[in-house]
């Protein structure tokens, strides 16, 4: 008589990571101070505590936004360089359908479009207010602060 192995099954269990769309005005804050949320979740990006999304009208503004207010704190070559890693990291989205405007501050449907096109959770704000009306795409607006306390990184 032969002896069978029982045979046992693993299975590694998929936990989702939130993905985000990060304003502006965030990423400016975040290159202004290091003592702030907004410099601890840009620090955190390309990790594995969550994923963001860029599209092309965000990532130029972006770089419009770095280039023009940060010089005095960044050398270009450094503003470059984050731009770069933000590339690299994120999740490219092509937005196809524009279906402006959604929002109070009309400067903010790209942002917005990047998140519906990425199925983000979440967009990460100063201007809460100027995302009204996001919910309705079941996206979350939150600030840098009250999301890194959701994923466990603040205390």
């Amino acid at each position: 008589m032969g002896f069978l192995p029982r045979t046992v099954s693993y299975t590694i269990p998929y936990v989702a990571v939130p993905s985000i769309v990060i304003d502006t005005n965030v990423l400016v804050s975040a290159v202004r101070s290091r003592r702030g949320a907004s410099f601890r979740l840009l620090s955190l990006v390309g990790g594995q505590e969550f994923e963001i999304t860029i599209s092309v009208p965000l990532f130029f503004e972006y770089e419009d936004a770095l280039m023009r207010i940060v010089p005095a704190i960044l050398a270009p070559g450094d503003v470059q360089d984050l731009l770069d890693h933000l590339c690299d990291v994120a999740d490219k989205r092509r937005i196809f359908y524009l279906w402006r405007p959604v929002l109070s501050d009309p400067k903010d449907d790209h942002v917005l479009e990047a998140a519906v096109a990425g199925g983000c959770d979440a967009i990460v704000t100063f201007d809460r207010r100027h995302f009204a009306g996001a919910e309705r795409f079941g996206i979350r607006v939150m600030g840098p602060k009250e999301f890194l306390f959701e994923i466990g990184e603040l205390k």
